[in-house]
């Protein structure tokens, strides 16, 4: 049962990774906040509710797995990872400089906890299935949570995935899609429309939930219901703002990729909050 208390310790956990996002994008002078912001709520739930892991055991053979495709916005995952004890929170700010292990697109055997390279999009989920099918013929009974861009659910390898998962009865898998309806430089709909997206990938065989992507309550709800969930991987589609929290940055294509000036920063936080 989800408590009172869970939601309130998450939501203040919520708020400092969003900072910890603003002010490192800002000291590096470049990044991804738009779709970093429109995700927090979702790692939130994952990291701090729902997944198996132990910071202190980055390598330990049965954690479940999280796997960020949509590696662009892997600033989330830096500052969720800092907070869950992965990493220093004082390295956040080495974001993007040279010789830090902090850079632009997620890469693997460099930050405790960060279980794909990725740059290129619509690769993730490939990848989440094949870490299943590893651990199904290694007999471990790990889970793997993918988290996608709506605009990468454009790619004809995505949707191979999607194909592919149901085949192999990957009950064990959860795709999450932050649907926030804004892609690199413009909006999802008016570049490749990919509704009725619920329709379509239950059409494949999946189990669908439709959540609020910024409700813990409803995410927590559904990620436990995907637990229960047999004989077919489930997929959450979380509605989303992206840039969500900064006013100026909601819902606007021009935040996909560049970082606030120092005003700007101090507006986003203000905005915020403590």
């Amino acid at each position: 049962m989800v408590t009172t208390d869970t939601i309130d310790e998450l939501t203040a956990t919520a708020k400092r990774i969003r900072r910890s996002i603003i002010t490192m994008l800002t000291e590096a002078g470049g990044g991804h906040p738009g779709g970093s912001l429109s995700a927090v709520e979702i790692l939130c739930a994952l990291y701090f509710d729902v997944l198996q892991h132990d910071p202190k055991r980055p390598d330990w053979p049965d954690r479940d797995r999280f796997i960020l495709s949509k590696g662009h916005a892997v600033p989330v995952l830096y500052a969720t990872l800092a907070e869950a004890g992965y990493l220093p929170v004082e390295e956040l700010m080495t974001l993007r400089k040279l010789g830090s292990r902090l850079q632009g697109h997620s890469k693997i055997n460099t930050v405790p906890g960060i279980e794909m390279s990725a740059g290129s999009l619509g690769q993730g989920l490939s990848y989440g299935i094949g870490q299943l099918l590893a651990g199904r013929l290694d007999g471990r009974d790990f889970r793997v949570y993918c988290l996608l861009g709506d605009g990468e659910c454009q790619e004809g390898q995505t949707w191979e995935s999607f194909m592919c998962a149901p085949f192999h009865q990957l009950d064990r898998l959860v795709a999450i899609i932050d649907r926030n309806g804004v892609q690199n430089d413009w909006f999802v709909n008016e570049t490749m429309e990919i509704d009725p997206l619920d329709a379509k990938l239950a059409a494949f065989g999946w189990h669908v939930i439709s959540v609020d992507g910024h409700d813990l309550r409803q995410l927590l709800d559904a990620l436990e219901e995907a637990k229960g969930v047999t004989g077919r991987p489930t997929a959450i589609i979380a509605k989303t703002v992206k840039g969500k929290g900064v006013s100026f940055m909601e819902n606007n294509p021009a935040w996909h990729g560049k970082a606030p000036s120092a005003e700007q920063m101090e507006q986003a936080l203000a905005e915020i909050g403590e």
